[in-house]
């Protein structure tokens, strides 16, 4: 099957197997999650929510690697980290640590110059296929 096929089946076997596992783990917390999500919409919706996200973007990160190569993946992966800590920085109005800043300018930098490395060999490898 496609690519979105296989993740979600991948998916749907992790989560047969880990049942039993949470069983044992959480059993005794059960009757207040049920409880919570019978009670608390703003809860239930939250879950909802943030279980059908995770998914999608887990979805999408399968199906770009297949369009790219996992290196790229884990670039962008690296990128969006950066981008995120940065964002939610400027929109809480918090300033980054000096190490958070250290990090961030590391990866910035890291992934500017994969992109510069690629460019330059991959336009070397598209010349000699051609």
């Amino acid at each position: 099957g496609s690519v979105g096929n296989q993740f979600a089946l991948s998916q749907v076997i992790g989560f047969i197997f880990l049942i039993p596992i949470a069983l044992y783990m959480e059993g005794p917390a059960l009757a207040g999650f049920f409880t919570l999500c019978k009670t608390n919409p703003v809860f239930r919706f939250n879950l909802i929510m943030s279980g059908l996200t995770f998914y999608g973007y887990n979805e999408l990160s399968t199906m770009t690697i297949k369009h790219t190569s996992a290196i790229t993946a884990s670039v962008a992966n690296t990128a969006k980290r950066v981008i995120v800590i940065v964002g939610v920085a400027i929109a809480l109005g918090k300033p980054l640590t000096q190490e958070e800043m250290v990090g961030s300018a590391i990866s910035i930098g890291g992934v500017f110059l994969y992109s510069v490395v690629d460019h330059l060999v991959g336009g070397k490898k598209k010349e000699k296929a051609k």
